[in-house]
């Protein structure tokens, strides 16, 4: 696709030109919610517990961590960035493969306090930074994956349009601020090999460089204009086969839509196979001691990050479609404790993953990343067999979640994180679309709200 402009600086052009309506702003807040509801349920994690070191090191500020101290903008970023993704239930973009709420989110937040900006200025500058997010993830091709973690190398550009948007950059000031944010991605999935918390170091420094770029440009720090494209730049030096086209690919509407919010507590990627087995329970009434075995057919990727027999931990359970379907036919919907280290350790989920066994199918495959599909055969030892098989997962957007849903997923994870009712009742109802600075909604975010 021919541009006499350097691919940054085309998309620039468009996303300027592009409406942001009413409903896309409201859409906007709908993630906020889901992002403010996963972030603070994750207070009481390992990774928070790491990342208070932050708060520690700052007295005061403008901007708002996630548990109500006022920090400064860059350890406002960080630590909220870290927290977004702790429980595996923030949102997702399918065909770019990544989480967009965690990294861009928490820059979006952190530029509107410190620059105290309206309400609509916050939601505009996380519509574009989904956009910039997501069309990267798609742009730079699924060899990048095999090694890459999305989320910390595509989110970095995000959350650098989204802090250029609130701080009002001019479109080579922006230019300059993905630019650098560019030149300093990464990402490395080594840590899927180790029991580390370096997913959380890796959205939190994508969230703080993406921000950080952006200020830095609005003080005239120049960047690389072709940090995608040039022979250096990213599609060169970080994949083999990158779809440079999808990056400035026109679309009717924003990506932000194409989004989907995940209702259960697990990697997105074995989702598709608890859905499917709820189906076949809603059908089917089957004790898990007449199972002789579970047949699950996935996608390449599903397999590789979630094929896991034998969890250790609670982060290693949630990367597990055995001890994910175990946990359902055991103890009903999915819940957080149900990935607690006394549930994976349980006698009878042990022995119940063990008869789990899950597979590449080629049909579910050849639909990948367009669709996160399973298929699930449940042999009793009657002999009888029960299969179903779906293409789509609760949450995608032909399969979305109700207004219900998501509060209900929300009023869960945000008394989780110790908060009360009456502010519960505050956030779901928060009116997104209000003429209002940002402090309207950050000051509920205060420390006497628990959070």
């Amino acid at each position: 696709m021919p541009t006499s402009h350097s691919l940054t600086k085309q998309l620039l052009i468009d996303i300027n030109q592009m409406p942001i309506t009413q409903a896309d702003l409201t859409r906007a807040g709908q993630h906020v919610l889901d992002w403010v509801a996963c972030a603070s349920a994750a207070k009481l994690s390992e990774a928070e517990r790491a990342y208070q070191a932050l708060l520690l090191l700052d007295d005061a500020g403008k901007c708002t961590a996630i548990d109500g101290q006022k920090v400064n903008m860059q350890n406002a970023a960080q630590y909220n960035g870290a927290l977004g993704n702790v429980l595996e239930m923030d949102d997702i973009h399918r065909t770019s493969i990544l989480h967009p709420g965690p990294v861009v989110i928490p820059a979006a937040l952190a530029a509107a306090e410190q620059s105290e900006c309206s309400l609509e200025a916050f939601l505009t500058a996380i519509i574009k930074g989904y956009e910039v997010t997501i069309r990267m993830g798609e742009a730079i091709g699924r060899s990048h994956y095999r090694y890459f973690h999305n989320t910390a190398t595509c989110g970095v550009l995000g959350s650098a349009m989204a802090a250029a948007s609130v701080f009002e950059l001019s479109l080579q000031q922006t230019v300059s601020a993905l630019g650098n944010a560019g030149s300093t991605t990464g990402g490395l999935w080594q840590m899927r090999n180790e029991k580390v918390l370096t997913k959380q170091w890796h959205n939190a420094e994508a969230s703080r460089s993406g921000l950080m770029a952006a200020f830095m440009s609005k003080q005239n720090l120049t960047g690389p204009e072709y940090i995608l494209e040039g022979p250096q730049g990213i599609f060169n030096a970080l994949s083999d086969d990158p779809s440079i086209e999808n990056f400035i690919k026109a679309h009717p509407i924003w990506r932000i839509y194409d989004c989907s919010f995940k209702p259960w507590p697990a990697c997105r990627h074995a989702h598709g196979a608890m859905d499917v087995l709820l189906e076949i329970l809603n059908k089917h009434s089957i004790d898990a001691d007449d199972i002789e075995r579970i047949e699950v057919g996935v996608y390449q990727d599903a397999q590789l990050f979630c094929d896991r027999v034998t969890p250790e931990t609670s982060l290693e359970a949630k990367f597990s479609i055995q001890h994910a379907l175990a946990a359902i036919l055991l103890w009903g919907e999915p819940l957080l404790e149900h990935y607690a280290v006394n549930a994976i350790v349980e006698a009878a989920s042990f022995e119940l993953r063990q008869r789990i066994h899950v597979y590449i199918d080629e049909d579910i495959e050849s639909q990948y990343p367009q669709h996160f599909g399973a298929k699930c055969s449940v042999v009793l030892k009657n002999g009888q067999r029960i299969e179903h098989q779906q293409q789509d997962t609760l949450g995608d957007p032909e399969k979305p979640l109700s207004q219900k849903q998501r509060h209900h997923k929300a009023q869960m994870l945000l008394r989780h994180g110790g908060m009360s009712q009456h502010k519960i009742e505050q956030l779901c109802a928060f009116d997104w679309l209000q003429t209002a600075p940002i402090s309207t909604f950050s000051g509920l975010l205060s420390p006497e709200l628990s959070i």
